[in-house]
């Protein structure tokens, strides 16, 4: 997918988030949604989605370059949703390598946690080994080592420019 696209915006939260693009997507722009048409299929037309595969980032934001609020959602049962912030388009620096995540704060949640209650659920059982369900979350993530307070905007970065598996392939 050429860049400039919502979907390879899409692309780049999945892939700075640490997740697996496993489940579905939209963008909400003012009242419009924006989909995917092959993964919505069922509920596209009825729910009067766009294209996020053919619409530019260019043709939703502002002309006037000012800062630019909208919504990106995944995962609808989780229901992660986003707050993406248009601030303003800069001038690319010779060779520098984008995309290029500046900064963050805290650790993405993984996969399948089950939204902002299952996560913060998680936190207090894997930061803590007596709580109940420790032994169960350690199990689940494996011999990965979690720190809900780590961000590094140099590993996001490596997986935003590394890109998703050629998913589309496997539709």
């Amino acid at each position: 997918m050429p860049r400039g696209y919502l979907d390879k915006l899409h692309e780049h939260i999945q892939t700075a988030m640490g997740w697996t693009n496993s489940h579905l997507h939209h963008f909400r722009i003012g009242e419009q949604l924006y989909g995917d048409p092959q993964l919505m299929q069922e509920n596209f037309e009825e729910m009067g989605y766009r294209d996020s595969t053919r619409t530019k980032l260019s043709d939703v934001l502002p002309e006037s370059g000012k800062r630019f609020r909208f919504k990106y959602e995944y995962d609808f049962g989780d229901s992660w949703e986003h707050e993406v912030l248009f601030e303003g388009v800069g001038w690319a620096e010779r060779k520098k390598r984008y995309p290029l995540c500046l900064e963050g704060a805290r650790a993405c949640p993984p996969e399948d946690v089950g939204g902002v209650w299952g996560y913060q659920d998680f936190v207090d059982a894997i930061t803590d080994p007596g709580h109940e369900q420790h032994p169960e979350f350690r199990e689940w993530i494996g011999r990965r080592r979690f720190d809900p307070e780590a961000f590094s905007p140099a590993r996001a970065t490596r997986r935003m420019r590394q890109g998703l598996p050629a998913w589309r392939e496997w539709l």
